[in-house]
């Protein structure tokens, strides 16, 4: 990489060039960024910037600051406007979205910014900061995409920032803390966009304010936020149709050091290189518990990092909706508790038999498993020829019943509702002396398995129909007396009587 001129703001920073990979099959790149964002923050960047031999980060960010700093200083703006968004950057506090990086217009401009990166050592929140951060971002945002009426301004890893406050995600104070954060934002980009409605030629949007929860743990934040939202009500009018918005950008967020997205909860205490998560370090800092100490509690049996409800995820993108114009999906809802099954499992070593028949000349494999006293607990059907569609459907026929067989259905309720089912294959049995005639190979199925585990073969016989007349054969045309049928033959039919006057 050669020898360049770069801002100031990332002088005395430690650098190094790390092997980046937008993806994990693309080609590595040569990517020079701060040693300390680690590799991570390096495949970030190379996603950003796709097909590019090598990349600087002071660089690559100086091809879009650029531009927009020119733009400034013609406008009579700012001077140090260009400085600015640097050291914001070198910072990892916040950055533009893709398409600002790749100068890709037009496009909807969007600026994301990580709330962790405003928090001090003594765990104090740059309020001030953050405020004058959203107001450059909207300025520089503005510059470079002067036609845009809507903006997407937002923040990443905010389960690290509530982690960091000893607060619970699935609690009202996490919820009431994210609003409040939002307001504060919306609040600065409205005075920020106001300020820039005369300088062009838009024709100006009002300025509303949202509303406020009753109180915020984070000291001072709601102060700041009413009066952000005075001031901006005081303006009347912005240029922007809509300001704030959470886009689709995880390399922005990588590149920033968020470990989770947007205002999404961590699915879990550990990364994916097994370490403690930032997150997790914080939430035990905040509890006053070093890791040897945490280690004491869990060993105990204490749950220290309980998982969170997919219920508070979609509570906290309800809670934010209606402040923020482009949301991602709403999260789904959870499912109901999944009924507890009352299966009985069986044996790992079980009897039972194979049968081998041919209905109507195709043939097929009965095999049946049982319990240690001898009950049926499965079927397995096999077919010989058949199409792969049919042994399929006859496969999964075999596995709901077997299913059912061990929650305690009884086979006798089986066998009477599928015995007489017809369709083809259908006719004479060969192979099974007990089975003379079936009208489908499921009718064979169930009348083996009524002979052989309930001792009954007085079924009433199977009469067989050609395929085409299915529906609509004699047996069907032929009217059933108002009788009980004769157990425990189920379902036979009065064949040679016909119902001839109900008068």
């Amino acid at each position: 990489m050669g020898t360049y001129k770069t801002d100031k703001s990332w002088h005395g920073i430690k650098q190094a060039v790390f092997a980046g990979r937008a993806d994990p099959d693309a080609a590595a790149v040569e990517v020079k960024i701060p040693a300390a964002w680690g590799a991570v923050a390096a495949d970030a960047l190379a996603g950003i910037l796709p097909d590019r031999g090598a990349l600087d980060i002071a660089l690559a960010a100086q091809a879009w600051i650029a531009p927009v700093a020119a733009r400034a200083e013609t406008a009579g703006i700012s001077s140090e406007l260009g400085a600015q968004l640097h050291a914001l950057l070198a910072a990892r506090r916040g950055s533009p979205n893709a398409n600002v990086w790749q100068n890709k217009l037009p496009g909807q401009p969007g600026f994301v910014f990580n709330l962790n990166a405003f928090v001090d050592e003594a765990g104090v929140f740059d309020i001030t900061g953050l405020g004058a951060a959203v107001r450059l971002a909207v300025t520089a945002l503005t510059l470079g995409t002067p036609s845009a009426h809507r903006l997407n301004i937002g923040f990443t890893d905010l389960n690290l920032f509530l982690a960091g406050l000893g607060v619970d995600y699935d609690s009202t104070a996490a919820w009431d803390i994210a609003v409040m954060v939002t307001a504060f934002i919306g609040a600065q980009a409205d005075i920020a966009s106001a300020k820039l409605l005369a300088r062009g030629a838009a024709p100006g949007y009002p300025v509303t304010a949202a509303a406020l929860p009753a109180d915020c743990v984070v000291p001072g934040l709601k102060t700041a936020t009413l009066a952000a939202q005075q001031e901006a009500l005081a303006a009347g009018t912005r240029r922007h149709e809509a300001l704030l918005g959470f886009a689709e950008a995880p390399e922005v967020e990588a590149l920033l050091g968020a470990e989770v997205r947007n205002f999404a909860p961590a699915l879990s205490p550990l990364t994916g290189e097994g370490q403690l998560s930032l997150w997790a370090r914080a939430r035990l800092a905040a509890q006053g518990l070093s890791a040897e100490a945490a280690l004491v509690k869990m060993l105990g049996g204490e749950s220290l990092f309980a998982p969170i409800r997919p219920a508070a995820h979609v509570a906290m993108h309800d809670a934010l909706e209606p402040l923020v114009a482009a949301m991602p999906a709403r999260p789904a809802a959870p499912m109901p508790a999944r009924r507890q099954s009352n299966r009985e499992a069986l044996p790992a070593r079980r009897s039972g038999y194979t049968q081998k028949a041919s209905v109507g000349g195709h043939k097929l494999f009965i095999s049946t498993g049982e319990y240690g006293n001898g009950r049926l607990g499965e079927i397995f059907i096999a077919l010989h020829k058949e199409g792969s569609a049919f042994r399929g459907l006859m496969d999964a026929f075999a596995i709901a019943v077997s299913l059912g067989l061990q929650h305690g259905v009884n086979l006798e309720d089986y066998v009477e509702a599928f015995t007489f089912t017809r369709f083809g294959p259908a006719g004479a049995v060969e192979g099974d002396p007990a089975v003379p005639q079936a009208t489908s190979m499921i009718d064979y199925v169930f009348r083996n398995l009524a002979v052989n585990y309930l001792g009954q073969t007085n079924l009433a016989p199977a009469t067989p129909e050609a395929s085409d007349t299915v529906g609509d054969g004699a047996a069907d045309r032929a009217p059933l007396l108002p009788l009980d049928l004769p157990a425990p033959a189920p379902r036979e039919r009065r064949k040679n009587l016909k119902l001839v006057s109900n008068a």
